[in-house]
This record gives C-alpha cells, sequence and structure tokens, in this order.
C-alpha cells in the first residue's frame, strides 16, 4: 500500500513537472512571441522611408506646381510661417535656387500625424534627384535616387532614312547624332539603300522604373549596300575611341557635318544658278537644310579668325584650325555668346545658330571648306584619321574586338515595335 502511495506520489510528481514544465514552456513561448513581434514591429517601423525620411509618424501629402506656384503658395496651406519660407529661400540659394521651382514638378509635403504643419517639402527638379527642405531645422539637402543602368541591343534595317528607321526603334535623336557621327567619314548617309543594316548597344539609365537618359554608345555595326562596319571600342592613350577590324580609327581632325544629322540642300557646284542673284556663279560650300535655331558646331578645333555680318554671308563665322585647314558658317540668325577673333574652339562646340540672314532664301547653313588657302569640295576631300591601334595594344585590342564581334553578331534585326532590352 505504501509502495502504491509512493508510485501514486512519483507519478504525481513527475506529472506536475510535467505539467509545469508545460506551462512554463507555453509561458515562455508567449513571452518570445511577444519578443518576435516588438522586433517585427521595431524594423517595420526603421523600414518606413521616404526620401530616407522616417514617416512613421507623419501624414504624407503629394502633388505637382501649378502654374505661376512659389515655395510660398505650395507651403502656404501647410501653416508654414513666411519668416521660414523666406530664411529657407536665403540658404538653399546655394543648394537649390527656390526660383527655379517649375511648373508640373513633383513635390512633396511631410506633416505629423497630429499637427498640419509641415515638417518637410521634397521638391524633384528632374527625374534623377530631389531636394529636401527640413522646414523646422531650416536646412536644405540635394540627393539622388538610386540608379539602375540597363543594356539595351537593337538592329534595323533601313527602309526609310536612318533616323526615320532608328526613331520607329526607340533610339533617341542624342543617339542617331552619335551614330551618324561616327559613320560620318564612312557611309554618306544622303545615299542610304533600303536593306541597309545597322546595330547599336547602349545602357539605359533607369530610376522609378522609368529610363531617365541613355549612355553614349558602347559598340556599333552598319552595313551599306552589303559592306559591314563594325565600330569596336578601346581605350588608347588614355581616350576611348572606336576602331574597325583593322584596328584603324573612326576619329579624324573634323567631324563629318557641321549640324547634327540633317539634310543636304545643296552640294559644291562651280555652276550654279543663284536663287537670289538670279545668274550662274559658282557655288563654293555645301548647304544644310535645318530649321531656324538649330546649333551649328566647329567641325574641328581651332580659333576664330572672324565673327561679325556682311551683306552677302549675314551673320557668319571663320575659324582657322592649323596651317592647312580653315572653315567658315554662313546665313546664322546668331552667332554664339563669345565669337570672337581669337576665341579658341573646340572640336563640336556651337558657335552659332542656324538663320537666313544675307543672301539666303531660307533657313540654312552654307558651309565653306579651304584647303591651304582654296576653297575645296568639303564632301569630297579625304581627312587624315587619328592614330590606328598601337603596336603594343593589338593583343588587348584583339580581345575586345572579338568580344564586340561576338555581341552585335547575336543581336537580331528587329521590326519597329521591338528593341531587345539584355539580361544582366
Amino acid at each position: 500500500m505504501q509502495k502504491k502511495w509512493i508510485s501514486a506520489g512519483l507519478i504525481a510528481l513527475v506529472l506536475g513537472g510535467g505539467f509545469y514544465y508545460f506551462w512554463d514552456q507555453i509561458d515562455f513561448n508567449q513571452q518570445q512571441e511577444k519578443v518576435l513581434v516588438e522586433d517585427f514591429k521595431e524594423e517595420m517601423k526603421e523600414d518606413l522611408l521616404l526620401y530616407g525620411i522616417n514617416i512613421n509618424n507623419l501624414d504624407v501629402v503629394e502633388g505637382v506646381v501649378g502654374k505661376n506656384q512659389t515655395l510660398s503658395t505650395i507651403l502656404a496651406p501647410f501653416n508654414v510661417s513666411y519668416q521660414i519660407i523666406d530664411e529657407i529661400a536665403k540658404k538653399s540659394k546655394d543648394i537649390f535656387d527656390v526660383r527655379k521651382i517649375a511648373f508640373n514638378k513633383k513635390f512633396t509635403v511631410l506633416t505629423g500625424r497630429d499637427s498640419s504643419e509641415a515638417q518637410f517639402f521634397i521638391y524633384e527638379p528632374n527625374p534623377s534627384e530631389y531636394v529636401v527642405f527640413k522646414l523646422d531645422e531650416v536646412s536644405i539637402y540635394k540627393e539622388e535616387k538610386p540608379v539602375e543602368y540597363r543594356d539595351v541591343e537593337i538592329g534595323g534595317e533601313i527602309s526609310s532614312s536612318l533616323y526615320v528607321n532608328m526613331t520607329q526603334l526607340g533610339i533617341t535623336p542624342d543617339l542617331i547624332d552619335q551614330f551618324a557621327d561616327m559613320y560620318g567619314w564612312v557611309v554618306d548617309f544622303q545615299r542610304l539603300q533600303k536593306g541597309d543594316k545597322f546595330k547599336v548597344v547602349y545602357k539605359e539609365k533607369v530610376v522609378d522604373d522609368h529610363v531617365v537618359g541613355i549612355t553614349d554608345i558602347e559598340a556599333a555595326y552598319f552595313e551599306h549596300m552589303g559592306e559591314p562596319y563594325h565600330a569596336i571600342p578601346f581605350e588608347q592613350n588614355g581616350e576611348l575611341s572606336f576602331f574597325d577590324q583593322d584596328g584603324n580609327s573612326f576619329k579624324k581632325a573634323f567631324l563629318r557635318d557641321p549640324l547634327k544629322y540633317t539634310r543636304i540642300s545643296s552640294r559644291y557646284n562651280l555652276n550654279r544658278y543663284h536663287p537670289v542673284q538670279k545668274r550662274y556663279k559658282p557655288h563654293l560650300g555645301t548647304d544644310y537644310a535645318a530649321p531656324t535655331g538649330t546649333e551649328i558646331r566647329s567641325v574641328g578645333e581651332g580659333t576664330v579668325v572672324d565673327a561679325r555680318f556682311t551683306s552677302a554671308n549675314g551673320n557668319y563665322v571663320k575659324i582657322k584650325h592649323n596651317g592647312t585647314y580653315t572653315t567658315q558658317y554662313l546665313h546664322m540668325s546668331k552667332i554664339a555668346s563669345g565669337m570672337k577673333p581669337g576665341t579658341r574652339v573646340k572640336q563640336g562646340q556651337v558657335i552659332g545658330y542656324v538663320g537666313s540672314t544675307g543672301l539666303a532664301t531660307g533657313p540654312h547653313l552654307c558651309f565653306r571648306f579651304w584647303k591651304n588657302g582654296k576653297q575645296e569640295d568639303w564632301l569630297k576631300e579625304k581627312i587624315p584619321p587619328s592614330d590606328p591601334i598601337l603596336p603594343a595594344n593589338k593583343m588587348a585590342f584583339e580581345q575586345v574586338k572579338m568580344d564586340k564581334l561576338q555581341l552585335l553578331a547575336d543581336i537580331p534585326i528587329s521590326t519597329p515595335v521591338e528593341k531587345l532590352v539584355a539580361k544582366n
């Protein structure tokens, strides 16, 4: 009987201990769960960020700048005093001038949950940047949004013109200009054939899943009348340039055209009928048709020797490049600021704007070219290229070339609605 009680006691002790352990474990698990929930809440609290600002206890108001709105009129409904607005305006000039707040740009106001008074004003001057105005401390800073770069590879075929067919595939005018400048001395874009092919590789700059810009061309291909021309990038002497498969440089002392991709309306002609003077006389220049105000750029580095107006030439600029070559740009609507005799200009620098001043029937640029003091036909001139791949760089160039040739070979020729975004 005693043994039974002892046994029963032992059983009760064990069971009691088990129940104690069981309830203790439940309590422990509940405590653990509580700790995990608190940790989760804390993590969630830390993660509620907007423009790098913790907004757990803030209300968010988003909007766009209306016509004639200023910082003062935007912040007036949010109980911000004119004193603070004035102080912000004065203090922010070196970071962002509030007078440049523009129509239709996005802004965000952060207010306290228990107050309608603004604590932060955030303005986006462009898709890539934002300016934060911390109103309670009257402090201002500018930040950049996270940027992603996506590889883009596009191939197409000429059925109309380089410009039309490239834009149909989503290629921007700036990139078309780069492409035309690169191949300008190799291909006459005024005489393209249907069936000519092109391929181009570049990167898109993406912010908030929107394309906000592009990089320069990274590799290219053009096929003209069955003849292939590969453009291989390679850095030599500290400069990134493009070379053909044989290592010859695409770059020359002069750009092919003084205007970005455009149309030639009249060529060098020793017996042309002058549309204004109504008589036959030599036309010693090349005319480029373009709208009034189109930028005119110097085809090469040099020194301005003349920049003025005459009754025949209108507004014009003349540039001496070296002891051999001189160029002249006629009929400008306006000469660019700073253009005067003795001014040094760089290749591609804007020197004026297309117009119809002087003896001109409509807006265009008459471009003239001198070689050893004699006017020559610019379109027939053979301009020497830059240095080819140096012997010491040939092995490295061959490796880059093989990689780029394979990349270009893999790009399909697309229809106008297609664009291939490479997978990273």
